[in-house]
């Protein structure tokens, strides 16, 4: 996997924050890190305190802390001074009702300002916040709040009487139901937010809660009928901080706009935690995708850094050029990427619409943060993940029953590892402590992906090590085929499976969705089969190639390899609550 392409770095508008990467790397690590927050070493640390207090106490409460956008026309914002306030209302609202440390706090509230105050007033409460995807159904909502010891659930008066009021009966730890406004009349066993907010005060001290108390739990579907709930502390502050400065590149003068929603784990480490610590404008927006929407946003407001989806990208690309140029964007400074690895395609795409290219990034729920990252001061090698974050130990490692080995031999596949021990590693699965523990070796996080690292320490994804496809001794990862299909001017998007063959072991199956104009003829099927060829030669080439309306994805953007084989082969689908639409 070799691209001739390099972008240099566009440091014509700023510096970046990080401007070499190789003297970060010697000179930072955690102790540094952890120096940027306001805690002292050794004493305690809360999440929001760093995102909110600290920067009210220093003379920033009159700064612009987050601007909301109504899928309506409502348009709302909060200063840092005013979020202090909103976000101790709400600790105390839990506090006087007798939840305090240790609360789990559950939200399916879509992009509102209630979610983004709830979660903040969660941790200064000591409670660990769960946010839900607000579009799962009645039976994903119910296993996780079951999961999870729900006690204490937010939510819109429309989804708790279609998604949780029957099920309410089977929670035995859900006590308090907050709805937010929406009806007239009262909706028996919740309790309406806005007027228990009214009748209490805005006053509130931040309980000190220690690095290691759990925080947050985000949950990732597994591929077994169960979710895994993953546990993160309030140390994970060290990393959101740190990467909001280098591997985003932002500031306190920054207008930042994640696009995530909030029920995914980048919707709350990026969407809320992240560009707060750092003290900038976090943009919000409550609709979901519309590329002139969301150009006219970004024009309108003046946006800086842009984080967003493989998928929101490709659906830009599909709407064509001509609709970006329409607007000034000039004063964006850096655009990143995550959920899935981006196409190269991608990359020098955004580089000659948008002036700069898309910079990926690669972490996990698990992480809880950004480990590997193209920087604003480094090249790009378009396809790849970029290089490990300073501090952060990343490895190539072959895997054995008793002992893992690095591999050093260049752009040879093995299994991404990560060294344990920084600051938002995740704690554990919860209730699933054995299966956390087997995430382990030697030391080592091993992350379920295969990778390559090349002589220049870049480090590029092959694909989860479920989905490696085994074709006639070859290790054909499916990110490669995908991006070569992406190439044809034909094809939207791609996914690539492996289906028992006879003689192969395996053969190479891709999925592909088509972009507007192009109609799924047997002609079309041979050109995209000999455009695959041509490029990846006939070892690794798809030998089918199925055209599909839809290919099915997580709400977060990801397509899901595993469920298109399952339903190939008629294995069980496992857990597709996360699916963005359940089909």
């Amino acid at each position: 996997m070799a691209f001739a392409t390099i972008i240099k770095p566009t440091s014509a508008k700023r510096a970046a924050v990080m401007r070499d990467y190789d003297i970060a790397s010697e000179q930072l690590g955690w102790d540094t890190f952890r120096s940027w927050l306001d805690a002292e070493p050794d004493s305690w640390l809360n999440i929001a305190h760093e995102a909110v207090d600290t920067h009210v106490m220093h003379g920033g409460g009159s700064k612009e802390a987050l601007r909301w956008f109504g899928k309506n026309g409502e348009h709302r914002s909060l200063t840092y001074a005013d979020l202090e306030h909103e976000t101790d209302r709400f600790a105390r609202l839990l506090a006087d009702r007798g939840f305090g440390k240790g609360t789990r706090v559950f939200s399916l509230l879509g992009r509102v300002p209630e979610l983004y105050c709830a979660a903040l007033g969660t941790l200064k409460v000591g409670g660990i916040f769960c946010p839900l995807y607000s579009a799962f159904g009645p039976e994903p909502i119910r296993a996780r709040m079951e999961l999870g010891r729900a006690q204490v659930l937010l939510v819109s008066p429309q989804d708790y009487k279609k998604k949780v009021a029957e099920a309410r009966e089977t929670l035995p730890d859900l006590e308090l139901v907050l709805v937010t406004p929406g009806v007239d009349e009262a909706i028996p066993g919740t309790v309406d937010l806005t007027e228990a907010l009214d009748a209490t005060p805005p006053e509130f001290k931040c309980v000190q809660t220690l690095p290691e108390d759990p925080a947050l739990l985000h949950f990732t579907s597994g591929t077994t009928g169960k979710p895994k709930g993953v546990v993160h502390v309030h140390e994970a502050v060290v990393m959101h901080n740190a990467t909001a400065r280098l591997a985003l590149d932002l500031r306190p003068d920054d207008v930042f706009w994640c696009t995530a929603d909030p029920g995914w784990v980048t919707g709350t480490s990026y969407g809320i935690i992240a560009p707060l610590c750092v003290g900038a404008t976090l943009v919000i927006e409550e609709a979901e995708f519309d590329a002139e929407r969301w150009y006219s946003l970004l024009e309108r407001e003046r946006v800086t850094i842009w984080y967003t989806a493989p998928t929101a990208i490709r659906l830009l690309m599909r709407a064509g050029a001509e609709l970006a140029r329409k607007h000034d964007l000039s004063h964006l400074h850096f655009l990143a990427s995550v959920g899935e690895p981006l196409n190269p395609e991608a990359v020098v795409w955004s580089n000659e619409v948008f002036g700069m290219p898309f910079h990926d990034n690669w972490w996990q729920s698990e992480t809880g943060g950004i480990m590997i990252a193209n920087y604003a001061a480094m090249d790009i090698k378009p396809g790849s993940m970029g290089k490990p974050l300073p501090g952060v130990e990343a490895e190539i490692l072959d895997v054995g029953e008793d002992c893992v080995t690095p591999i050093t031999e260049p752009m040879s596949p093995g299994h991404l590892a990560i060294r344990s021990g920084w600051p938002s590693m995740f704690r554990d699965y919860l209730d699933q402590h054995e299966r956390y523990e087997k995430s382990f070796r030697d030391g080592w996080y091993l992350t379920g992906d295969l990778a390559m690292r090349d002589a220049d320490g870049y480090f590029w994804f092959v694909g989860r090590a479920d989905d490696v496809i085994k074709s006639a001794g070859h290790l054909i990862g499916p990110f490669e085929v995908e991006s070569a299909l992406v190439e044809h001017r034909a094809v939207a998007e791609a996914a690539v499976i492996g289906v028992p063959d006879e003689r192969a072991g395996e053969m190479v199956k891709a999925f592909v969705t088509l972009n507007a104009g192009y109609a799924a003829t047997d002609d079309l099927i041979k050109e995209l089969l000999g455009h695959a060829r041509k490029k990846l030669g006939a070892a690794i080439a798809p030998r089918q190639i199925e055209v599909r309306e839809d290919l099915p994805r997580t709400r977060s953007g990801k397509i899901m390899r595993r469920l298109l084989k399952a339903r190939e082969l008629g294995l069980p689908e496992g857990d597709t609550s996360t699916l963005e639409v359940q089909a």
